[in-house]
C-alpha cells in the first residue's frame, strides 16, 4: 500500500506521486501540536550539537573509567527519526564501548526462546554505552498492530517488561527510554521523502508501508504501553520529533543531564526544551488516560 487518505484532505494521497498536496506539506510541522512552525536554524543546530559531541566524549570516558553501564531505548513512530537521534549519539563515540543495536525479526530458534533472551545477550557490560534502534518494545508497537503476535503474548509483555527493566536497573544499569513522536501529515512527508529518494528508499519497508492507514492503531498500542510501562524506576521521556534536529539535541542532552560525570559542563550542555522533551502524561495529545 503506498496511498492514504486523511481527515479534512479530499481523495487520496500517493507516495509515488512527485509531489504531496501543498495541504499535507503546509501542516506537516505543526501536525500532532508540534509548537514550532520551524526547524531549528543549521547554524545553531550544528553549534549546540558540537558542544554536546564534546561533552559526549567525557562521559564515555567517565562510563569506562568507572565501569559504568548505560543503556538507551530508542522507539517511536516510523519515520519518526530514531536512526538519526542514535547517528548524532555515536558520530564520534570510540565504537569499541558504544555501539548501536539493531535486531533483526527473531529466527525460527530465537521465536522458541524467552521473549528478552535475544534482547539481553546486548545488553551492555562494564565500561560500554548501548544504544538500541527499537527494542523489545516491537511487541507493544508493531508486532500488535501487524497482528504479529497474539492479544495473550501483549498481554503477557505489558506485566513482564516492567519487571525486566527493575532487574536491569537495580543491577546497575542506567536505562533511558525514548519514544518519538511525530504527526500524521509529517509521517506522511518522510515517507514520501523516502520513497522518491533513491538513496532511501531502504529504509521504507512493507511495514512502513502497511502503516499509513493505521495510524490510530498505533496511538491506542502507545497509550496503553505507557499506561503499564511507565514506571518510577524506568520512565519514558516523550520526545516531540517533527524537527529531527531538535530531537536529536534533546535525547543527547537528556542523557548528559541525568548523569554526574567527570569534568561536565552543564552551561554547554543547557537546559532541556520542555516543548519537545518530557513524561507522557504531559507532551503526549491522549497523556496516559486514553
Amino acid at each position: 500500500m503506498s496511498s492514504v487518505s486523511l481527515p479534512g484532505i479530499s481523495g487520496t494521497i500517493s507516495l509515488d506521486a512527485p509531489k504531496l498536496p501543498k495541504a499535507i506539506a503546509d501542516a506537516a510541522m505543526r501536525s500532532g501540536g508540534y509548537p514550532y512552525d520551524k526547524r531549528l536554524q543549521r547554524e545553531a543546530y550544528e553549534e549546540q550539537l558540537l558542544a554536546l559531541q564534546i561533552e559526549l566524549i567525557k562521559l564515555q570516558k567517565h562510563n569506562l573509567n568507572t565501569g559504568g553501564r548505560i543503556l538507551a531505548l530508542y522507539e517511536g513512530r516510523d519515520g519518526s527519526g530514531k536512526g538519526s537521534c542514535i547517528k548524532a549519539f555515536a558520530a564520534h563515540m570510540n565504537p569499541r564501548n558504544t555501539y548501536v543495536v539493531a535486531l533483526t525479526k527473531p529466527s525460527e530458534s530465537e521465536r522458541g526462546q524467552l521473549y528478552f533472551q535475544r534482547y539481553a545477550v546486548e545488553l551492555p557490560s562494564a565500561g560500554e554505552i548501548v544504544l538500541f534502534d527499537r527494542s523489545w518494545y516491537n511487541r507493544a508497537g508493531v508486532e500488535r498492530v501487524m497482528g504479529f503476535c497474539t492479544p495473550a503474548q501483549v498481554a503477557k509483555f505489558l506485566q513482564e517488561a516492567p519487571a525486566f527493566e527493575g532487574l536491569l536497573v537495580r543491577d546497575g544499569i542506567r536505562l533511558f527510554k525514548f519514544y518519538l513522536t511525530i504527526g500524521r501529515e509529517m509521517q506522511l512527508q518522510r515517507f514520501h521523502e523516502r520513497r522518491q529518494d533513491p538513496l532511501k528508499q531502504w529504509k521504507l519497508s512493507t511495514v512502513d508501508l502497511a502503516a499509513l492507514s493505521k495510524y490510530d492503531d498505533y496511538t491506542a498500542a502507545e497509550v496503553e504501553m505507557f499506561r503499564f510501562t511507565d514506571s518510577t524506576i524506568a520512565p519514558w521521556t516523550v520526545v516531540r520529533a517533527n524537527d529531527q534536529r531538535r530531537a536529536r539535541l534533546e535525547t543527547i542532552r537528556h542523557i548528559l543531564l541525568a548523569i554526574d560525570y567527570e569534568g561536565r559542563d552543564l552551561k554547554a550542555i543547557g537546559n532541556a526544551d520542555p516543548e519537545i522533551i518530557g513524561p507522557p502524561n504531559r507532551l503526549l495529545p491522549n497523556g496516559l488516560d486514553g
